[in-house]
């Protein structure tokens, strides 16, 4: 038998080959898939993140090295993906370093998203501000500052001004998200969104235009030329032409080569705002972000701003964060509306935030309306701000006459006319008005009959399961609970035994139907949330509308308007029931056309009807504030709530240090307005913390700090907290 050689001495073989040889070539491509060790940036390897987490105690920058391959494109602004606690988790970088303070070894930068650098320094400040103001976490604030990213978007070619968008987007038409830099040389043609459009044949800003009605007004027009930071809080003389005030204010900025910033309450206001600025200013200078603008349009025209081709932004509440470049005014109209308020935490106001941006960047400020707030009020008194008014004469000539309902003189006429709803005086007044024009007709609830109570006793109706409140949602329809929607068919009031209702609060729809059995001759529309009308014709008609729904009339203004059910908004339960109600009654009144009527269903002797009488909504604001004043109520101070279970609500007020000069009042229970509450769910209760407006950055730091500690030990049942809450009854 022949004995096998052993193979030469020089071979390569792999024993494993020779156990697995799959095992082995498994082994060889993990080997070559394995990336190469990396290695740090040259120059500021150090990249501070603000990372995506929601817990306070995480509330601070974490440092991360910055690896040779992004060194490019990870700049400061710019989205990111870093490992945390065993997660992928995005962030913004908030600025590179040389070195880091952390002593011990840093992770790399997984991923740079984006290299757009979407947070910019000033937005960056002014989030680190609003943090600090409202006890909020940063990056809460960055993400209501930046908007979600569109790849798409910010891949795209810059397109032809003339070339229709590809998303279908609403609003006008959007300037490409081009910088101001990427023009075609030598075509003469600039792109669009960077200053496109040939600009008007004058100068934007030299035109006083409706400001020459406001003795101030020119001076004012004037300084906004001059890049001076005049500010201002303005009342709006009745009519429709405070859009094309706007727009001449931002032409005045734009003269003097600085960015304006426009807040309104609703998509509606930023149609008319921007159809004034097309006028004035011309097309491609301005962009609208509208509330109901695409996602993909909307990030479309940010981009357009923060690349410097657009100066001017017409917008919702999200514009205050806008990132214009240079700002030199920010605009917000009628201030006293809730919709300013954002409702995601840390609950900024578009009023502070807009005023703390000025302060911060050393812009102009216009904050008006038809009428005035409090807070508006004390920054007047206070001298941030001066205010923008027209004389007597001027005003008289332009507001219509307004007529109480209930003064002393109908009621000797007309003895119903305290109790009826509408009383003779409104009608006689619509039957009139409606000959020449339309005529409004306000109601405080949509709906039909909201609310219901017993004909016998009148206490509230309410559902014998759930006890929730009971209501008419349509005609010939059966009362039914709001909470749980039960049927109330052979209802019978507890208290009394009565099994007749009566309405306490009549809805628009409701109103529409008796108007139209009144006025048979007439149309009758309605506006409200369901549909709000933009506008209807100059010509005779009736206009039923919610507050805030008023359509504008085309061309014209109402030959008269009723305000109906004063008492349903003065009586509210609410700090600001007089201030919100002067605001919505201002706001319909403002449509009235020169030397028609409105008619007002209150008691004339309530201050707050004086002052729509005598249209002084700046000396009501005054008096109210030295009310509140006296009485410790805001603005005249700071306050902030803290709600939620009883338990977390009293363990979070015991770890507060609260700052000298705070009081603490509560906690109270919160009684539920939405809907029955869980069987065994603990009550909610709320605490009020009052403090001198000087100390509300110590109770915002006293707060975070409270809240950071309980986060810290992991409890996840963290009570709400907000600053500045809008209601405090």
């Amino acid at each position: 038998m022949t004995a096998q050689s052993d193979p030469p001495s020089d071979a390569l073989f792999d024993v494993s080959e020779l156990v697995d040889p799959r095992a082995a070539a498994r082994a060889r491509a993990e080997e070559a898939s394995r990336p190469a060790p990396r290695r740090p940036a040259g120059r500021l390897s150090v990249a501070r993140v603000i990372v995506d987490t929601p817990l306070p105690h995480l509330d601070r920058l974490f440092d991360y090295r910055v690896p040779a391959d992004l060194d490019e494109d990870a700049v400061p602004g710019c989205r990111v993906k870093v490992a945390f606690r065993h997660r992928l988790l995005g962030g913004f970088i908030a600025e590179r370093v040389e070195r880091s303070e952390f002593g011990g070894r840093l992770a790399y930068l997984s991923e740079v998203v984006s290299p757009e650098p979407v947070l910019t320094p000033e937005i960056l400040e002014l989030a680190r501000a609003v943090a600090g103001r409202y006890a909020g976490n940063l990056h809460d604030v960055v993400k209501l500052a930046v908007p979600p990213r569109r790849a798409r978007v910010e891949r795209e070619a810059v397109r032809d001004a003339d070339a229709p968008a590809e998303d279908g987007g609403a609003g006008p038409a959007e300037p490409a998200a081009a910088s101001s830099a990427e023009v075609p040389d030598g075509t003469g043609t600039p792109e669009p969104g960077a200053g496109g459009a040939e600009p008007p044949a004058e100068d934007p800003g030299a035109d006083a235009g409706p400001w020459a009605d406001y003795p101030e007004g020119p001076a004012f027009v004037a300084a906004l030329r001059e890049g001076r930071a005049a500010r201002a809080v303005w009342n709006a003389l009745p009519g429709n032409d405070w859009p094309d005030a706007i727009a001449v204010a931002a032409g005045a900025a734009l003269a003097a080569g600085r960015g304006t910033v426009v807040v309104l309450p609703n998509s509606r206001d930023v149609e008319a705002v921007d159809a004034a600025m097309v006028r004035r200013l011309g097309g491609g200078r301005h962009v609208a972000l509208p509330a109901d603008l695409g996602p993909t349009p909307r990030y479309r025209r940010w981009l357009s701003v923060l690349r410097g081709g657009a100066r001017v932004v017409v917008g919702t509440r999200t514009a205050i964060f806008a990132p214009v470049r240079d700002l030199g005014l920010v605009v917000l109209w009628d201030d006293g509306d809730d919709v300013h308020a954002d409702p995601h935490t840390p609950y900024p106001h578009a009023r502070t935030v807009l005023a703390m941006r000025a302060h911060q960047t050393g812009s102009a400020a216009l904050f008006g309306g038809h009428t005035r707030t409090t807070d508006a009020q004390l920054l007047v008194e206070s001298g941030w701000a001066h205010p923008l008014v027209a004389d007597r004469a001027t005003l008289r000539r332009r507001a219509p006459l307004v007529k109480p309902a209930g003064d002393d003189r109908e009621l000797a006429r007309d003895e119903a006319a305290r109790t009826a709803r509408m009383p003779s005086l409104a009608l006689k007044s619509a039957r009139e008005a409606a000959r020449t024009g339309p005529v409004l007709f306000q109601v405080p609830r949509r709906g039909y009959l909201n609310t219901l109570a017993c004909a016998g006793c009148r206490e509230p109706a309410r559902c014998d399961g759930c006890r929730g409140p009971l209501a008419i949602r349509e005609a010939n329809a059966l009362p039914s609970c709001g909470w749980c929607g039960r049927v109330a068919g052979q209802w019978t009031c507890p208290d009394c035994g009565a099994a007749r209702m009566r309405a306490v609060v009549v809805g628009a729809r409701r109103t529409a139907e008796e108007l139209g059995r009144a006025f048979p001759s007439l149309t009758v529309r309605t506006s409200g949330r369901d549909e709000v009308l933009p506008e209807v014709p100059d010509k005779p008609s009736l206009v039923v509308a919610t507050p805030g729904a008023e359509p504008v009339v085309r061309d014209g203004g109402y030959a008269a308007a009723v305000l109906l059910d004063g008492w349903a908004l003065l009586n509210r339960a609410d700090l600001r029931a007089s201030e919100e109600t002067l605001r919505r009654w201002f706001n319909a009144a403002a449509l009235v056309r020169p030397g028609g009527t409105v008619v007002v269903s209150a008691e004339a002797s309530l201050p707050v009807v004086q002052a729509l009488v005598r249209w002084d909504p700046g000396g009501f604001a005054g008096r109210e504030l030295a009310e509140r004043r006296e009485l410790g109520f805001p603005p005249a101070v700071t306050m902030a709530s803290i709600t939620g279970a009883a338990d977390h609500v009293r363990e979070l007020l015991a770890q507060v240090e609260l700052p000298e000069g705070a009081e603490v009042l509560g906690p109270v229970p919160v009684a539920s307005e939405r809907g029955p509450v869980a069987e065994g769910a603990p009550p909610t209760e709320r605490a009020l913390l009052r403090v001198p407006r000087e100390g509300v950055g110590a109770l915002a730091r006293s707060l975070k700090a409270a809240a950071s500690a309980r986060s810290a030990r992991g409890d996840e049942h963290l009570a709400q907290v907000r600053v500045d809450p809008l209601q405090v009854l």
